[in-house]
């Protein structure tokens, strides 16, 4: 896990050989999560506190940073962060959370990219060669606590059964 000095105050967090300083409303997730054996890179509690200063040097960014108030973000290696997310899926019923984090209509749809990186971006002398190395998932902080609870449940190997979701907010 990367860590950096940031805008949130941070808990230490050890798992097995994992550790790092993590913000501290997403600890808990991230210590489940590395205890569920998935892998991170970043975190950040609240991704418009973190980002409030963007503005000021790049204009274009303001009404991305006013949208992220109160979002989270947790970065992946790309099969982690699959993994956790059918983790999660599997570990609740299909209810609006299930909707949230699986359908981009919905509303207050989780944000879930795999962005494909250069590596001449960290090595400029290189050539560029791009790669499938990040997947980014970003929430509704209101949406931590049943996170954490499916986390819970899947650590304890405990699944939901597959049933009919309700997809009537995303037109379905």
């Amino acid at each position: 896990m990367t860590s950096y000095q940031g805008t949130h105050p941070t808990v230490p967090v050890r798992v097995g050989n994992l550790q790092a300083e993590i913000d501290e409303q997403l600890a808990p997730a991230i210590r489940a999560i590395w205890e569920c054996g998935f892998d991170t890179f970043t975190c950040c509690q609240d991704l418009a506190e973190s980002n409030a200063d963007w503005p000021t040097t790049l204009p274009h960014m303001a009404e991305w940073v006013e949208s992220r108030r109160g979002w989270m973000l947790i970065d992946f290696p790309v099969d982690s962060g699959l993994a956790f997310l059918s983790a999660v899926a599997n570990a609740g019923p299909r209810d609006a959370f299930y909707v949230r984090m699986t359908h981009w209509a919905a509303p207050d749809a989780w944000d879930v990219k795999i962005k494909p990186m250069d590596a001449a971006m960290f090595h400029e002398d290189q050539p560029s060669e791009f790669g499938l190395r990040l997947l980014q998932v970003s929430f509704p902080a209101y949406d931590l606590p049943e996170l954490a609870r499916r986390l819970r449940e899947h650590a304890a190997g405990r699944a939901v059964p597959p049933a009919p979701a309700d997809w009537s907010t995303v037109g379905r």
